[in-house]
């Protein structure tokens, strides 16, 4: 255990009552184990969205109902994971990270499976909805479990570790929906995600320890849980962190709803050159995380990293704004998809750095703030979806001046609320309480 009473990761084995003689190989193996698993709850929302994608012209037929309606289904879906972060993150604050985990998974997989069924396109509409409100129990509750479990530098390099598998996931899910509407239609991908689902449960069950201790617990009920949120955000650099992660997803998501519409409509790509460039520009996010969490981590401060992403980002975004603006003339292809790809893997700098910062201060509340820092980012980012294509398919410039946008508020947001200069010393690995293998 360490000295905050949390959890150190290579103590799970003796917690768990396992031989003493055997913990250094057993730590290890329970390491990678909870590093999958955890890898796999971050991925759910992903997988959840970005596998039915190459469905949706299937289920329009189908169900027969008019291709907005179905849009809905997406919609509701994202909308069930935000709120439903709200509920759970504060619910593993009293019960324990595990029972409501596991209650939400067991619920998630209840309501994919009745998605393969529906039999109309309202019924969907009602399950996916309830499929994001339990989805979300993964993604918020593996965040708090990252901050049970580590501290300082190797949160940071865990949420890297992390990054590796959360966002490899909407590069190859609708990869995996296409090959599935290969051999069968738009209800085995609800049926694939099923057995998912199924999967991570069991390896929860079975797996997961409780991470957080009963004499670590809040005991209240919705009062206590509306002051924790509070108190949560009335701490300036917390409420700082929270606003940049945000923005940063917004200018992110941007790119997701406009890409499409950008590279095949404007610039004439075919779908495999789009499905090429989306995949190398989410490489590139996965590798700059690795980098971060392998040679940046412990050798720069965190603050540091987060506002070079910050600044990378705000630069490409400036630059794709000027390429659609057709001041300097039209630009082609080339050039622009350099912009996307420097904006979309400077995101491996600041998404990890984000979140191990804000956590850092809210060990005693962090299903709570794991929920906040989730619902935002899934708020903005809906928000910010549909202003990218306000002035119509023919034109980049909404999405450059949403990107350039959220990311100037981003760092407005970390100079003026995280002031990382008044609090020098804090995100270091020393004194922020590190908790490595000893």
């Amino acid at each position: 255990m360490t000295e905050s009473g949390a959890a150190d990761p290579q103590d799970l084995p003796a917690i768990a009552g396992r031989d003493a003689a055997a913990a250094p190989v057993a730590s290890r193996r329970t390491s990678l184990l909870v590093t999958l698993v955890l890898g796999g709850l971050t991925a759910v929302p992903p997988l959840s969205m970005d596998m039915y994608l190459p469905a949706l012209p299937q289920v329009t037929a189908a169900l027969h109902s008019p291709a907005a309606t179905v849009q809905l289904t997406l919609t509701t879906c994202l909308a069930g994971m935000a709120l439903g972060q709200m509920i759970v993150g504060p619910m593993s604050d009293k019960w324990g990270r595990r029972r409501p985990l596991l209650a939400g998974m067991v619920v998630y997989v209840l309501a994919t499976a009745l998605c393969a069924f529906a039999p109309t396109a309202e019924l969907l509409i009602a399950c996916r909805l309830l499929q994001g409100l339990a989805g979300a129990a993964g993604i918020v509750i593996a965040r708090a479990v990252v901050r049970d479990l580590y501290d300082g530098v190797a949160m940071a390099r865990f949420f890297s570790t992390l990054m590796l598998i959360s966002g490899a996931a909407p590069v190859v899910a609708p990869l995996i929906g296409g090959q599935i509407l290969r051999i069968t239609d738009w209800r085995g991908v609800f049926v694939v995600l099923t057995a998912v689902g199924v999967a991570l449960t069991l390896l929860v069950w079975r797996r997961l320890d409780e991470t957080l201790p009963p004499a670590r617990r809040h005991p209240g009920g919705l009062g206590q849980t509306l002051r924790t949120m509070r108190d949560l955000l009335a701490d300036r650099p917390f409420s700082g962190y929270l606003l940049v992660g945000a923005f940063a997803f917004a200018a992110l998501f941007s790119y997701i709803s406009a890409s499409p519409f950008v590279i095949q409509e404007i610039y004439g790509a075919s779908p495999q050159t789009f499905s090429l460039l989306f995949g190398l520009n989410s490489v590139g996010l996965v590798l700059v995380g690795q980098f971060n969490g392998k040679f940046l981590v412990g050798r720069v401060g965190l603050d540091k990293v987060l506002g070079t992403g910050l600044a990378v980002i705000a630069l490409a975004a400036a630059a794709l704004l000027v390429m659609s603006s057709g001041v300097l003339g039209r630009p082609g292809l080339v050039p622009v998809a350099a912009g996307l790809f420097v904006l979309m893997a400077a995101m491996g700098l600041v998404m990890p750095s984000t979140n191990t910062l804000a956590l850092l201060r809210t060990p005693h509340a962090a299903g709570s703030a794991s929920a906040l820092l989730g619902t935002s980012t899934f708020l903005l980012g809906s928000v910010a979806s549909p202003l990218v294509g306000i002035a119509g398919e023919r034109t980049a410039l909404p999405m450059a001046l949403v990107q350039l946008s959220c990311a100037i508020l981003a760092l407005v947001s970390f100079l003026g609320l995280c002031r990382p200069w008044q609090r020098r010393g804090e995100t270091t690995g020393s004194t922020a309480g590190e908790r490595t293998p000893r």
